[in-house]
């Protein structure tokens, strides 16, 4: 499939974290090119669901609890759009940062939340994706990463591990060798996000790199949510997609 399809009935994407940030901006790219798209989060977006009505269908889940999204899946009522689109596509960008800082001050259960969010429910949806639609003719899973995942920050050990996790997934996954699934972990580059607030009001005894981010917003180097929303959603349509595991943003490098 190229960026240039034209029939978009046949396409469905579920994406997580669509509420805000980068899913938002994902989440709107692909319904203003017509393609429907299950978004799943804790809270709705009111400003999508007025733009695109019935073209995007909201989830209400916490993606930190194991027990609810396999609850959900068990329900079985996700599948139903699964089961008639032809190419369907699997966006897992919800994420969260904390804990940040050193091992002695990460509360356990900060810790358990992060690699629930960041790991768990990836694995978890991108399996039960994949299991729902072999009839389907192309499957495509994106995973949200991050450069972090390559690049080690003092105050990130879990973040960055977690992202880590994401890209070794997908270079997994694409051994396996699947019919009819593409796979690729991508780093979208700085993105100016509630998460770069929460990185800006961090201290410094916490996380020693925060000064670069707060240049970088004071210098207007962040890119947007929206235009970076596009430009994923280019790649996820494209033929180069899957072509390797492990991605940048080509704009963003």
């Amino acid at each position: 499939m190229s960026a240039t399809t034209t029939d978009r009935a046949d396409l469905l994407a579920i994406v997580t974290g669509h509420s805000r940030g980068l899913g938002e901006g994902i989440a709107q790219s692909l319904l203003e090119r017509d393609v429907p798209v299950v978004g799943i989060a804790r809270g709705g977006n009111a400003s999508l669901a007025r733009r695109f009505g019935k073209t995007l269908t909201q989830v209400t889940l916490d993606l930190s609890d194991p027990v609810a999204i396999e609850r959900w899946l068990s329900s079985g009522v996700w599948k139903q759009g699964l089961e008639l689109a032809g190419t369907v596509f699997l966006v897992n960008n919800s994420g969260v940062l904390q804990p940040i800082g050193p091992l002695q001050t990460q509360d356990p259960a900060d810790v358990a939340r992060a690699v629930a969010v960041n790991v768990g429910a990836v694995l978890m949806l991108s399996a039960a994706f994949v299991a729902a639609t072999m009839e389907v003719k192309e499957r495509r899973i994106l995973h949200v990463s991050s450069g972090a995942g390559r690049k080690a920050y003092a105050g990130w050990s879990v973040y960055c591990a977690t992202k880590a996790a994401l890209d070794h997934h997908a270079r997994a996954v694409a051994l396996d060798a699947t019919p009819r699934l593409r796979i690729s972990s991508l780093a979208p580059g700085v993105v100016d996000t509630a998460m770069q607030a929460e990185i800006r009001a961090t201290t410094t005894e916490h996380f020693p790199d925060k000064e670069r981010f707060v240049t970088m917003k004071r210098e207007s180097r962040l890119k947007r949510a929206d235009t970076t929303g596009s430009a994923v959603v280019d790649f996820l349509l494209s033929d180069d997609f899957g072509s390797e595991p492990v991605s940048e943003l080509p704009a963003l490098r």
